[in-house]
């Protein structure tokens, strides 16, 4: 297939002008901003359709297999932009809306983000789709098209409060409805048995419905599609209710099935709540098998043939009960025998792990679980004692039920050919701590493939300060071979280079104070170091030990407003789960303390603290280019991956963290010399947490931790309400599971030295340069080349 031509800017514009005429029914002199936005996607799209059906008839004449990736989420972010960069459309698609006398920033500014995500794990799964069509990948991405997504978070008082995302309110023009790509989905009811064979009778019923996003490759040379399954009613309205007044049970079907697909990651702390989200990971993922499924038999293949054309990843443990859907279909529905059909499913299914909390590796009652899907559970009980059976050696008991729970993470375990960690440490860990019997069992099942980013969007788009310099320098096609960054090495020892390298960081940052004064109302100093935490709100990841070390800082300045410090504009962004009381608490924290800094005149300049609401993909793309240091510090053996750490190194910010996640694989690449290290191993956390005074110890060692805590406990950051952050307090002397206490020394050693390297320029600027020449090894692009060789069994077909 061959590159997209761009059309002429005179012709592009017509074809702009056609779209705001035909489609949006107005004329220049009336189109608002909206108008011209979606006169211009659609023209975009208009170019990337021919590439997405070439790809779809080539994969179909070749025979050639396709990869499923099945995920409750999908952060797609603004498309327009990006969709602009892949088709090499960027210059002609900007300058033919500004020749028709729009701004195109405010034009591409007007894009909602998709809410389709939380955080990495959707972001991750953006970006594995968008390297696989640029690698010539042939595949589908499946998710839901959910009304509202996660949430909309503003700040009341300091504190979260959330509210519905409306990003559909508006015509989504990137996608194309499937009205006649349906499924009907069940639930509940019972189980008949006859002469051997077992019927599922529903008694709820939805419609899964296809929405199709196409998603374009580098150069426009490959399109793949993003099927998202929007939950309809399987019969629309109760007229009798509705003509005997019962108006509310005549929309009860309607109301069941929107229900289904409006919130991404309800509440689970309730018994609907939990039915609700397991309701929802079946329907995601038996809709995406009744459509693979169904291509696979329109093209007259055998069903035993089925992993010759056919590759599903799971994308953690949300859709595991693929295993045992895909085996119900084959046994129920086509009559293969139930061993035949668990080895068929095992071929076909990979699972990638991304987490090592015990509370994310879902697990479900088997009550709910026989309940909502009854043949489900005779299924898994089922594959429990196939597995038990197929290896009579095992040393004790490994199952999937246990305890009266399905345990998601062994079914997952059990019913895939390869299971993958998502970076080298948290590999061996799947492999030692979490599931050593099975590893046991099934030698070389587990294997590592280390996330990565695509270089795209996280630097080409977001960041054309530095693309243009590093173009100018290396030249073109390292967007597409992130290696090549390598070349920038000899030039971290030239200070024209560094100088100009930190000019683009430098423009990057003053559009960042812009925006935080337009936004928040707070200025900020462009010449201060900017030190950026952005991530899902959780005591794992730390952001307790970010502000208590800043509170030791504000309060340091105060005590000595005569010392000379490097000036620190810290900026937190993120959610916390409606239900994760903790962590909202730590947000109000963070606020809190905002408030008393940012207003105190004896510090000035010299230390801000931003936390703008509802971080999104936009947001990050504001972000992570204007970032001096990016903050990696969760407990060591916590953090699965991270993709944020890799983000904020390709646009030269450095990185201060434990040995966590790929953080030890950034270290290695870029230079122990050029990373902030502190922190316990993963090891030493596990030791240190036999001794039950661990957090009492690290206290009282710390006389400025001590400080800090008691400065909270008095209420000097909440005096209306001075008792606020007692549980908080309670919590750090006699818990503190995450071990604050015992690396916040360590941390303020490691900010110091921060200040050292930053009141250096020289010192600093090598080494940031350093960062994103070395973190080729990082780009999406070599992870799915990983996944096609040892996970799906694929070739490119470009």
């Amino acid at each position: 297939m061959k590159d997209v031509n761009a059309p002429s800017v005179e012709a592009f514009r017509a074809e702009i002008l056609r779209h705001l005429t035909y489609s949006m029914g107005k004329d220049p002199d009336h189109a608002s901003v909206y108008d011209w936005r979606m006169a211009l996607s659609l023209a975009l799209r208009d170019h990337i359709v021919e590439p997405w059906f070439d790809a779809t008839r080539q994969t179909y004449e070749e025979g050639r297999k396709r990869v499923y990736y099945l995920s409750m989420e999908f952060l797609i972010g603004r498309i327009l932009e990006d969709a602009a960069i892949n088709l090499g459309m960027h210059e002609v698609a900007r300058d033919a809306i500004e020749g028709l006398g729009q701004d195109w920033h405010d034009v591409v500014e007007d894009e909602p983000d998709a809410a389709l995500g939380n955080g990495g794990l959707g972001r991750l799964a953006a970006c594995y789709m968008e390297s696989m069509a640029t690698l010539g990948c042939a595949g589908y991405g499946y998710g839901i098209r959910y009304e509202h997504g996660l949430f909309k978070q503003r700040f009341e008082g300091g504190r979260q409060v959330e509210a519905p995302e409306d990003w559909l309110k508006q015509r989504h023009p990137w996608e194309f409805e499937r009205p006649e790509v349906s499924y009907e989905i069940g639930f509940k009811g019972t189980v008949e048995m006859a002469g051997g064979k077992a019927t599922w009778h529903p008694a709820e019923t939805v419609l899964a419905e296809a929405f199709d996003m196409p998603v374009i490759g580098w150069h426009g040379r490959w399109g793949n599609t993003l099927r998202l399954w929007s939950a309809k009613p399987t019969t629309m309205f109760d007229l009798a209710r509705f003509n005997h007044g019962d108006y509310a049970a005549a929309a009860e079907p309607e109301a069941l099935a929107r229900t289904l697909s409006r919130v991404l990651y309800p509440d689970d702390t309730t018994f609907q709540g939990k039915e609700l989200r397991l309701k929802q990971e079946y329907f995601l993922t038996a809709a995406a098998l009744h459509d693979i499924l169904r291509r696979h038999l329109a093209k007259g293949y055998a069903l035993t043939d089925l992993p010759k054309h056919v590759a599903i990843q799971m994308n953690d443990t949300h859709p595991a009960i693929a295993g045992p859907e895909l085996i119900r279909l084959l046994s129920d529905v086509h009559g293969m025998e139930f061993d035949e059909a668990i080895e068929i499913a095992v071929q076909c299914l990979g699972y990638t792990n991304h987490t090592l909390l015990p509370e994310a590796l879902e697990r479900w009652a088997t009550y709910l679980m026989g309940s909502v899907l009854p043949r489900h559970m005779q299924i898994i009980e089922a594959i429990d004692a196939w597995h038990l059976r197929m290896n009579p050696s095992r040393p004790h008991y490994v199952g999937i039920v246990k305890h009266h729970e399905v345990r998601m993470g062994e079914l997952a375990f059990i019913t895939a050919h390869k299971v993958n960690g998502v970076s080298a440490l948290h590999t061996e860990l799947v492999k030692k701590n979490l599931f050593p019997e099975l590893h046991m069992l099934h030698p070389g099942r587990i294997i590592n493939q280390t996330n990565g980013v695509t270089p795209r969007r996280w630097m080409r788009m977001a960041n054309p300060a530095l693309s243009t310099l590093v173009t100018k320098t290396i030249g073109e096609g390292w967007e597409a071979d992130l290696e090549r960054l390598r070349k920038l090495e000899k030039y971290s020892e030239d200070k024209a280079f560094r100088d100009d390298f930190a000019k683009a960081k430098r423009a990057n940052k003053i559009a960042l104070a812009d925006w935080i004064y337009e936004t928040q109302e707070i200025q900020v100093n462009p010449d201060a170091l900017f030190d950026i935490q952005v991530k899902r709100i959780h005591e794992y990841k730390r952001q307790l030990l970010n502000i208590l070390q800043t509170i030791a800082e504000w309060h340091a300045i105060r005590s000595n407003p005569m010392a000379e410090v490097v000036p620190r504009v810290k900026i937190f962004g993120g959610k916390a789960a409606p239900g994760y009381q903790t962590a909202k608490e730590i947000i109000r924290l963070i606020n809190d303390v905002a408030k008393v800094v940012n207003n105190d005149p004896y510090v000035g300049d010299r230390l801000k603290i931003i936390y703008p609401a509802n971080y999104n993909v936009s947001m990050a793309e504001r972000l992570i280019p204007a970032a001096d240091l990016s903050e990696q510090i969760s407990t060591a053996g916590k953090e699965a991956s991270g993709t944020g750490n890799m983000k904020f190194a390709l646009n030269g910010a450095l990185t201060i963290g434990t040995l966590d996640g790929a953080n030890v694989e950034i270290r290695e690449e870029v230079g122990a010399e050029n990373f902030f290290l502190f922190g316990l191993t993963a090891e030493e956390v596990m030791e240190r947490r036999k001794d039950p005074e661990h957090a009492r110890h690290a206290i009282m060692q710390s006389q400025a931790l001590q400080d800090v805590l008691q400065m909270i406990a008095e209420g000097r950051f909440s005096p209306e309400e001075p008792g606020r952050y007692h549980g908080l307090v309670h919590n750090m002397w006699h818990s503190d599971y995450f071990l604050v206490a015992s690396d916040f020394e360590a941390y303020r050693a490691a900010q110091a030295e921060v200040d050292q390297a930053f009141a250096d320029p020289d010192r600093w600027w090598r080494m940031a340069v350093l960062n994103t020449a070395r973190m080729g090894f990082f780009s999406s692009d070599r992870a799915i080349r990983g996944y096609m060789a040892d996970i799906w069994d694929t070739e490119s077909a470009l």
